[in-house]
C-alpha cells in the first residue's frame, strides 16, 4: 500500500461507509502535547488507519502507530530511547448513542461540531499514553549511581548558645 497523508480530521460515518484505509506518517512537531513529553522535536509517527462498520452497525476506526522517541530516565537523568508501538479502537459517540449496547472493546470518541474527529488528537493521545509514568533504564545500562551526590560543600555551622541555657540556670537557683 502506497504512503498517503494522514488527515488532520476525518468524518467516522463516511469514512466507515467507504471502508477507507490510510498508511502514512504523522510529523511529530504536529503534536504539540506531545512534544512537551518527549526530548526530539523531529521525528515521524507511522500509522495505519482502517475505518468500517461493525455488526452492529457502529462505525468503527482501527489502527496502530508505532514511533522511536527520546525521554529522560527518572533514574539517572540520562536519554532513553523508547519504541513505542500501539493499537487502538475507537467508535464515535454522541447524545443519541445508547451506551448500554456500545461494545466494551471500543474507545468512545466525541464528535465535533461538524460531525468529525480529529485524527491528531487520537494519536497524540494513545502516544502520551504508550510512554511510561516513570521512564527508566534497565538497572544493567543506567549509569545511577548508589554514591550520595553533593553539590557543593557544607559548611560547619557556628555553635550558638543554647536558649534555653537561661531555664537551667533558673533552675538551678531555684
Amino acid at each position: 500500500m502506497q504512503k498517503v497523508k494522514i488527515p488532520i480530521t476525518l468524518h467516522p460515518g463516511k469514512a466507515a461507509q467507504h471502508r477507507l484505509k490510510y498508511d502514512g506518517i504523522v510529523p511529530l512537531e504536529k503534536l504539540v502535547r506531545l512534544r512537551e513529553v518527549v526530548q526530539e522535536e523531529v521525528g515521524e509517527i507511522a500509522v495505519k488507519i482502517h475505518c468500517k462498520n461493525d455488526e452492529q452497525g457502529f462505525a468503527v476506526i482501527r489502527g496502530n502507530l508505532s514511533t522511536h522517541v527520546t525521554v529522560t530516565c527518572q533514574r539517572c537523568n540520562g536519554d532513553l530511547g523508547l519504541d513505542l508501538v500501539q493499537d487502538f479502537v475507537y467508535s464515535p459517540v454522541d447524545e443519541d448513542t445508547e451506551l448500554d449496547n456500545f461494545p466494551e472493546d471500543y474507545d468512545e470518541v466525541a464528535l465535533d461540531e461538524n460531525g468529525e474527529i480529529n485524527v491528531f488528537d487520537l494519536i497524540e493521545d494513545e502516544l502520551i499514553l504508550a510512554v511510561p509514568l516513570v521512564a527508566t533504564h534497565n538497572e544493567a545500562s543506567c549509569s545511577y549511581s548508589a554514591k550520595p551526590a553533593s553539590f557543593g560543600v557544607l559548611k560547619a555551622e557556628d555553635d550558638k548558645p543554647n536558649p534555653f541555657d537561661i531555664l537551667k540556670q533558673l533552675k538551678k537557683d531555684s
